[in-house]
């Protein structure tokens, strides 16, 4: 475990409205004072490259009440993003405003021929918008753009080298784009390009001529925080901003009735609501749809404003969010065995599995978790019809996106079509071609890591003395917050006695810790821990409210437990 370093001048620098505690904790993640207000006027301003082409398609769309189709992405992100762009429409006046997302099994991914085809047959769109996807949708722009119908591309994911046929593209990742923050998820860059058309149509009248009230987009903010926690995307002060002025509308139940349905059937109180709650309570449940089936109903609970309707949605969501649990078990199983079975050797840089069986829609969580337990980038597969789909997660020394690029290039035809960004990416290859790609792939990344392996390590916040280990001091954290990528919660570490420990929910390890030469004990949880063989531990852990049948208590969440 290492500690991080605090920059001394920073330190040095914070006002005394901080306490010590946290200026150690802020330093070591280089965050000047300035970067910690999280007000909505320290929001960053809408440079876009293309905006204007898109603001004056879209003033002309609600003018002349043209059919506009939001096309979304099948996970929470691509959900939300979806929600804020009808609900921002019709606030603006929009009659004919509809959504349709690809049924991952059916259409692919994105703005697909497939997804144009039935939106031609179904819906009869004058203006498309992609939300959360289309900056690798070439056939399919071209399609519509082919049958007569605007297209309006908003994205976030790493364009390539050319972009696709459409009317505008809003995505901070383009080449040049003056827009300060490369960061957000789709759902924030969908909250832009509508935040700059409510500022477009208030200087043309629009909102006056029509009669209609100009909207206050705050309203969505509760959905742009879910989206952005839930993609997991680098947390700069921009998205912190997002994300914490949309938890404070939940925690003020000023929100849409499909979160507050979703928090109540996980069991979350909304009042006490934190980052953390929407990445593992709501976002998984959103996202269960889209991956055994299609992520409309989440949409839906999403966007009624009846309480009764959201309830029966987010029941439908548990329902789906249930098998997707225990076909993440049984996948999980197997690729365990698959990965003991290889040879050590093989496993040190890359992993790629395979099996018929697999779920197309669950194969990312499990890359993911075996990428926790083997900290290096993991590729896993299923099958989808002719072909191979698979999802792949990445640590922070592989450019998982650029990687891919790489292989493509040195191996042409072996990629049949990919995308994403640094940390996750989804691609395409023949049933046959698995064994090449495997290969490629693990080659690839040892020549991009100069056949060094890299060395994980849990970096931390250090040691905390007796007095710190408090639940004033775990409010104060919380209150610091949100935490996330890039600006991570705090990690402390020290050596303590095991005084009980026991095993709860089958595979949790609930214990009660004593720290090293001090008389304080502290209850303590660690998750998926079996029980430790000895009564001296070093712990990484962090602080945590817990709040049982009224009572508030300190408890550490304990993240790694070595016995000494």
């Amino acid at each position: 475990m290492l500690s991080r370093a605090i920059d001394r001048t920073l330190f040095e620098s914070y006002s005394d409205d901080i306490s010590s505690f946290l200026k150690n904790i802020y330093a070591a993640r280089g965050v000047s004072e300035s970067q910690l207000d999280l007000n909505l006027s320290h929001l960053l301003t809408p440079k876009f490259d293309q905006l204007e082409q898109a603001l004056t398609l879209l003033e002309q769309a609600l003018t002349d009440q043209k059919r506009i189709l939001i096309i979304g992405d099948f996970d929470c992100d691509g959900a939300t993003a979806s929600v804020v762009a009808v609900k921002s429409l019709r606030m603006m006046g929009s009659k004919y405003i509809d959504f349709l997302v690809p049924n991952r099994f059916e259409h692919g991914y994105g703005l697909s021929p497939e997804i144009v085809q039935l939106a031609i047959k179904t819906k009869q769109p004058d203006l498309i918008i992609t939300v959360d996807n289309g900056i690798s949708s070439f056939e399919g722009s071209k399609l519509a753009k082919e049958s007569g119908i605007q297209v309006i591309i908003t994205d976030h994911h790493l364009p390539s080298d050319k972009l696709p046929e459409a009317d505008a593209i809003i995505n901070p990742n383009l080449e040049g784009c003056e827009f300060l923050s490369k960061n957000l998820a789709g759902v924030g860059v969908c909250f832009y390009l509508f935040s700059a058309l409510k500022t477009h149509l208030n200087k043309a009248q629009y909102f006056t001529k029509y009669g209609i009230p100009a909207p206050d987009l705050r309203t969505v903010l509760d959905l742009v925080a879910l989206g952005t926690v839930a993609d997991v995307v680098k947390l700069d002060q921009n998205n912190r901003i997002l994300i914490d002025q949309g938890i404070k509308r939940i925690q003020a139940k000023q929100c849409a009735p499909g979160i507050l349905a979703l928090l109540e059937i996980a069991n979350r109180p909304a009042q006490t609501l934190q980052a953390s709650d929407l990445g593992f309570a709501v976002g998984p449940r959103l996202n269960a749809a889209g991956r055994l089936s299609d992520i409309s109903r989440g949409i839906k609970c999403l966007l009624t404003n009846d309480m009764s309707d959201a309830r029966r949605y987010a029941q439908e969501l548990e329902d789906f969010n249930q098998k997707r649990k225990d076909e993440q078990t049984r996948i999980q199983d197997e690729a365990q065995v698959i990965v003991d079975a290889q040879d050590v050797s093989e496993a040190k840089f890359a992993l790629s599995l395979y099996d018929p069986t697999w779920h197309e829609g669950i194969v990312g969580i499990v890359a993911g978790k075996l990428k926790e337990d083997y900290h290096c980038p993991v590729a896993v597969f299923a099958k989808s019809g002719h072909f191979l789909k698979g999802s792949i997660r990445s640590i922070p020394s592989v450019h998982i996106k650029d990687l891919l690029d790489l292989v493509d290039r040195n191996n042409p035809g072996l990629i049949l079509k990919f995308g994403g960004h640094a940390m996750a990416a989804g691609l395409s290859i023949k049933s046959e071609d698995f064994y090449m790609f495997k290969r490629a792939f693990h080659d690839g990344i040892k020549a991009h890591l100069n056949n060094e392996i890299p060395k994980i390590e849990l970096l931390t916040d250090g040691e905390l003395e007796a007095f710190d280990i408090s639940l004033n001091n775990a409010q104060i954290l919380q209150d610091a917050g949100p935490w996330g990528q890039g600006f991570e919660e705090p990690i402390f570490t020290g050596e303590f006695e095991i005084v009980e420990q026991r095993v709860v929910g089958e595979k949790h390890l609930k214990c009660r810790l004593k720290l090293k030469d001090s008389n304080q004990v502290h209850d303590a949880i660690a998750f998926f821990q079996a029980p430790i063989d000895s009564t001296q531990a070093e712990v990484a852990y962090k602080l945590s409210i817990n709040i049982w049948r009224g009572n508030t208590s300190l408890q550490l969440m304990v993240e790694k437990i070595n016995p000494i």
